[in-house]
Formats: C-alpha cells, structure tokens, sequence
C-alpha cells in the first residue's frame, strides 16, 4: 500500500530516496502507535501476570520511543519532514490501536505478539525497498528493527506457552 511521504524538507533531495521515506513513514506511525498501545498496557494490566508484565511492558515501550525518534532521525536525515501528528500516524500506521475497554492480560499479550509480527514483516518489506533504492543504511536499520521486533515477539509468545 502506496502511502505518499512526508514533505521534503529542502528543495535538492535524492528523488529515489521518496519510495524508501514512505516506508520509513509507515513505519514511524506503527512503531509510535504500538509504542503507545504498549504504555497503555503498562498502566492498565490486570491479573495473575500483573507484577511480571507491569516491568516488562515498561521495558518495551521505552525501547521503542528510543526506536521511534531514529526512525524520525532517519528521515529527516533523507531530506523529509517526520510525521508527527496522531492523525498521520493513524492514517499511516498498520497497527490497531489498543481497545478501549482494558483486555486481560493474556490478551493484551497476544495482541503484542500479532503487533510485532506485522512490525517485523514491515521491517522487512523495507529493507528489500531501501536495497532498491541503494540506501544500505536503511536497510541495515530496519534489519535491526526486525531482529529486535521478532525478539520481543519470542518473549511475548513465552508467556503463552
């Protein structure tokens, strides 16, 4: 799904690098709208597993605001403008938001593994992109986002074995 990027940020900018920002955009809105899906579940989790995922929840949104303002980073360092409103993230994320009534833990966990799972599917999707476009350190970046989205989805998915 074609999404346009955001605006340019000066007149003299890499034309193929649009295809590889787009991306990036799609990327930036999911990983901020699972960021905050997960603080979310940080502060709402209830139930038997509530002393274990309140931390462990924690960790992971932490982690992705630090992916988050790379991901920012990158493309701003590509000449583009980031998004930052929560409408163009909306409009350009993949991942739901969280659900208004508070799932159960178990739940929130499963909702978290499919999350990730999509995020390291688009990781990948990217780096093939960014490969065409002869920008290997996107794709070096989004080979690490996948390994670190796959990771968390391992530890997730533990939990429900």
């Amino acid at each position: 799904m074609a999404k346009k990027p955001a605006k340019k940020a000066a007149a003299k900018e890499n034309p193929k690098a649009e295809a590889v920002v787009s991306a990036l955009c799609e990327v930036l809105a999911s990983t901020y709208t699972l960021y905050l899906k997960t603080q979310n579940f940080h502060w709402n989790v209830v139930g038997p597993w509530f002393s274990q995922l309140h931390p462990f929840f924690e960790g992971q949104y932490k982690a992705l605001a630090e992916a988050i303002d790379e991901l920012a980073e990158r493309i701003r360092a590509l000449g583009y403008v980031a998004p930052g409103s929560f409408s163009t993230f909306a409009r350009l994320s993949h991942i739901d938001e969280a659900p208004d009534a508070s799932p159960r833990d178990e739940e929130m966990i499963s909702l978290l593994l499919d999350d990730h799972n999509k995020l390291s599917d688009l990781a990948h999707r990217l780096v093939k992109i960014a490969q065409d476009n002869n920008d290997e350190i996107t794709a070096d970046m989004m080979i690490g986002r996948a390994s670190e989205h796959q990771k968390t989805a391992w530890m997730l998915r533990s939990h429900l074995e």
